[in-house]
């Protein structure tokens, strides 16, 4: 890879895939940046679950960050002059993507170090099984940084995943909880010590995938068509509000000039 290569690759970040045998790893790649995602990981994620969904051989996916966390939630200098409009669109596009991990018929396996928070909490929170490290933490901390909000499919993988009073304590607080709180709340499946915890996590998925294919699959066809059950509710009124106000322009500038965002609730 060239060097021109290579400072773009760590720019831009980018999301790898690495098939084992029936086992498929996904690796989230920026860790200068907290794996923090852009616009390229994004749609390289989305290639990613496309071509694994569409394909026979794999039984079960485990996603991972490199270097120190899982992922760090979007990139933030992204938002930089968004409009409303722009902020239905990021919404409208991540939860196209949070769906696709979610309804994808192979089993899913987050395996979570350091930060889980923002988008990147919204991702692991659409694996079906979530394993991490003492030291790890989840968040949605947006009312103290940025001032925006997620799509409701999104705060419902929240809420199914955390439970609803817990999803609400960590979206109005801001606050991130620990790896025993999100045991004791039933979003993570197991702690596993930092250095076994991919060896632990391919155990894992290597049993599934040594299992009846059919019964596995029946269970995330259940998982799909309970999903696909569920009515849509109209909520760009509420994104277009959100990413079109001059707090979330607001907080946007502050994170960029490392200071505390003056909220004015316009």
């Amino acid at each position: 890879m060239s060097t021109e290569n290579v400072a773009h690759h760590h720019e831009e970040g980018a999301v790898l895939l690495e098939q084992n045998g029936p086992i498929a790893m996904i690796t989230l790649s920026r860790p200068a940046a907290l794996n923090a995602m852009t616009w390229t990981m994004y749609q390289q994620l989305e290639a990613h679950l496309e071509s694994l969904a569409s394909g026979d051989t794999t039984r079960a996916i485990i996603i991972h960050g490199e270097g120190k966390a899982f992922a760090a939630g979007t990139d933030i200098q992204q938002f930089q002059g968004f409009s409303g409009e722009d902020g239905i669109a990021y919404e409208h596009k991540m939860e196209a993507i949070v769906e696709r991990l979610y309804t994808i018929s192979k089993p899913t396996i987050a395996a979570i170090h350091g930060y889980a928070v923002g988008a990147g909490l919204v991702l692991a929170s659409a694996c079906d099984l979530r394993y991490a490290t003492p030291t790890s933490r989840f968040g949605v901390p947006i009312a103290r940084t940025l001032g925006n909000c997620i799509t409701l499919k999104n705060y419902k993988h929240l809420v199914d995943s955390f439970g609803s009073m817990r999803t609400k304590e960590m979206l109005f607080t801001g606050r991130l909880l620990t790896a025993t709180d999100a045991v004791q709340c039933g979003f993570l499946t197991a702690i596993t010590d930092e250095e076994k915890l991919i060896t632990h996590v391919t155990g894992v998925a290597q049993q599934i995938s040594s299992l009846a294919p059919l019964t596995i699959w029946s269970v995330k066809e259940a998982q799909a068509r309970l999903n696909a059950a569920e009515k849509a509710i109209d909520y760009d009124d509420v994104l277009a509000r959100i990413y079109g106000s001059s707090d979330f322009a607001e907080g946007v500038q502050a994170y960029l000039e490392k200071r505390k965002p003056d909220w004015r609730g316009q």
